[in-house]
């Protein structure tokens, strides 16, 4: 089991940043990739972007592409999502989550955290 644990969300303007963080525990040696997905109200959870846990090689879907940037630090189990010119449709509960293989698909991970609330003010 990998228990993850978001932090860092909360309200902020449009044009402005927020830095999201997900600290990691339990078998973490099994984890490939980890990823960052959302989910706004009324909507289906949508994938953020992922970065393979051995090697940092990252992608992103093409609404935060140029805008958002995901790290991570294996020596601390902590995964990072810094964004950047935050939009109102932005707005949503962010997800940390991590994955056995590599994927951009919520059925593709098999550990969530419970979610951090990012709200972009216009």
């Amino acid at each position: 089991q990998v228990q993850l644990v978001e932090s860092g969300g909360g309200l902020v303007q449009a044009g402005g940043s927020l830095r999201l963080s997900c600290a990691a525990s339990g078998r973490t040696f099994g984890v490939s990739c980890m990823g960052w997905f959302r989910q706004a109200p009324g909507k289906e959870r949508e994938f953020v972007g992922a970065i393979t846990w051995i090697g940092g090689s990252t992608f992103y879907a093409d609404s935060v592409k140029g805008r958002f940037t995901i790290s991570r630090d294996n020596a601390k189990n902590m995964l990072y999502l810094q964004m950047n010119s935050l939009k109102p449709e932005d707005t949503a509960v962010y997800y940390c989550a991590a994955s056995r293989t590599l994927s951009n698909t919520v059925s593709g991970y098999d550990y969530w955290g419970q979610g951090t609330q990012v709200t972009v003010a216009s």
